[in-house]
């Protein structure tokens, strides 16, 4: 049999994608944000916060801050390449999750964060763990789908 070069399979991306992807970068941008703040926070704006916020902040060790840094800038590049349609976002969420758990696993067991915010500060943070986990799995699905091949098409 002749060896013949077969059409690539168009793969269609769902219309929600690029909203998807849209309002993931927004999300992570938000992250960012909150990490720019908080790295550029001046004494004077810290001394507002009420003592155990601020007993809080000055407690946080480095690598619960790097893992903050790590999440945030890795998941705010995996939003710009899930934009782009680039595979590397599936490892940029994974990075960016574990970086979270990492984070959180500071804030929920060894910090004193729900003495300081109480129960309503946890809402956040779970939500971060809970989106995290979700880009992770929406970078999978659409690698799984092929969405991300050279020849995609939007429905």
């Amino acid at each position: 049999m002749p060896n013949r070069m077969e059409a690539p399979e168009i793969v269609a991306i769902p219309r929600w994608f690029m909203v998807a992807a849209t309002l993931a970068l927004l999300w992570n941008l938000l992250g960012l944000m909150a990490f720019i703040n908080q790295m550029m926070m001046t004494p004077a704006a810290l001394a507002e916060l009420p003592q155990p916020q601020q007993d809080l902040l000055a407690s946080t060790p480095w690598w619960a801050m790097t893992a903050f840094a790590i999440a945030v800038f890795t998941g705010t590049l995996g939003s710009l390449a899930l934009l782009m349609k680039k595979p590397i976002c599936y490892k940029l969420f994974v990075l960016s999750f574990v970086s979270v758990v990492i984070q959180m696993f500071h804030s929920f067991f060894i910090s004193n964060s729900y003495q300081v915010y109480g129960p309503a500060g946890t809402i956040m943070p779970i939500m971060v763990l809970f989106i995290a986990l979700l880009l992770v799995r929406f970078a999978a699905k659409a690698n799984n789908n092929h969405w991300f091949s050279k020849s995609t098409a939007t429905d």
